[in-house]
């Protein structure tokens, strides 16, 4: 599927390069924006951009066990994200198309879909790309993010943050805009239809969906994508969100992948639980200042008659799920500050709470968090210098201390 899903998309950039010779064509370039052409009067747009964000990152890792505490230092040198974007679209047609690439992953696709644009508020894509019934933070972009890392609760939460699906997105109001957002995906994410039949798809589809509300009008041109306010805003801007989702059979610790556990029920048939996702947000923009909190809460349903083996030996006890899923509750607060030359300051906060707090096991552990950030905007997200500094305390004794300085460049 994924092939054909190529295939379609060549279609169509093979279209748009023999539009008609005789209409107007152009071609530009901007930096962060990339290379841009023009057919037939505006028709029809094609561009190519991306961004690199070579990154020095230092960890110190603080682990207790029984034979007493050790320590583990890395450093480590590399491009975190090496992206390139190829986008298209046909006005008349109302279709458009993104591919997203990136070089410093194993998998390097991240993004392949198809946009059919209804109208100016309803748009219906189908393909792999970035879902929005995550945390708002996972909303964003890699180049898009206040701090050089997204956060823990990002991190235990979403693994990936794409999957293949069908996703429609709606927008109405002026003054008072409304955003619902549906989507149903294939519940394995990225890439999960594997190239043969050893990584097939494993249990059934995945209903999410997310509410946007902006009581005070949308954000401005230029910074609607990210939780920092780049721009100024001149006047009160506020986001309220509340995203849901349902994996009907959950493989995976976060929901959003696949093949990572297998649990059955008495007969040795495959019974996965399912697997729910309830998140809120709140972001606040005003001259420079943002202001943002988050909320997830994850639950699992569907666990009667489950064992951990095919012979039907061990059943789950309840606590045990807590060794496969992600359960519980987080949140976190960031707070920052840009100035109009560009210099940003940012902290950020975070806790969890795991539903099974008493099980050592439990893949969510409690923990508290803080962040230092300070950041260089020369040309808003397109050219910038990050610093950041980061320590996890969690209740285990384990202690994280790491730091990330980085310059992204946008092209």
């Amino acid at each position: 599927m994924k092939k054909s899903l190529i295939t379609i998309i060549a279609m169509c950039f093979s279209f748009l390069l023999t539009a008609q010779e005789e209409e107007k064509n152009n071609a530009n370039y901007n930096f962060g924006n990339g290379i841009s052409f023009s057919f037939n009067d505006g028709d029809y747009l094609f561009n190519l951009h991306g961004f690199i964000k070579p990154t020095y990152i230092y960890n110190d890792i603080l682990s207790t066990v029984e034979e007493g505490t050790y320590n583990e230092i890395s450093r480590q040198f590399k491009s975190k994200s090496s992206n390139l974007f190829i986008e298209g679209r046909a006005f008349k047609e109302k279709v458009s198309f993104t591919i997203q690439m990136d070089y410093s992953s194993s998998r390097p696709l991240v993004e392949a879909f198809i946009g059919y644009h209804i109208n100016n508020s309803t748009t219906v894509y189908f393909g792999q790309r970035q879902v929005f019934h995550n945390n708002l933070e996972m909303t964003h972009n890699e180049d898009q993010l206040r701090f050089t890392e997204r956060g823990l609760l990002s991190q235990n939460y979403t693994e990936n943050g794409e999957e293949f699906g069908v996703f429609v997105e709606s927008s109405f109001g002026d003054k008072f805009v409304i955003e619902p957002k549906l989507a149903v995906t294939s519940g394995d994410g990225r890439n999960s239809f594997g190239e043969d039949s050893r990584d097939s798809d494993l249990g059934g589809i995945k209903i999410g969906s997310r509410l946007n509300l902006y009581p005070l009008g949308l954000f401005s041109d230029g910074n609607e994508n990210s939780t920092v306010d780049i721009i100024g805003e001149e006047n009160l801007k506020i986001q309220l969100g509340m995203a849901y989702s349902k994996n009907y059979g959950a493989s995976n610790s976060m929901g959003d992948g696949h093949g990572d556990f297998l649990l059955y029920d008495r007969n040795g048939n495959h019974n996965l639980p399912d697997y729910s996702q309830l998140f809120f947000d709140l972001l606040l923009k005003y001259k420079g200042f943002s202001f943002m909190f988050e909320y997830a809460d994850s639950y699992a349903s569907n666990l009667d008659e489950t064992y951990t083996d095919e012979n039907s030996f061990n059943i789950l006890i309840p606590q045990q799920i807590s060794e496969y899923l992600i359960i519980g509750d987080s949140y976190n607060l960031h707070l920052g500050y840009v100035s109009n030359s560009g210099f940003g300051v940012d902290l950020r906060y975070e806790a969890s709470n795991p539903e099974f707090d008493m099980n050592t096991e439990s893949l969510l552990q409690s923990f508290d968090s803080y962040g230092f950030g300070i950041s260089k905007y020369f040309d808003g997200n397109n050219l910038k210098m990050q610093l950041g500094a980061y320590k996890a305390d969690f209740d285990s004794g384990d202690e994280i201390i790491y730091g990330e300085f980085l310059v992204q460049i946008a092209f």
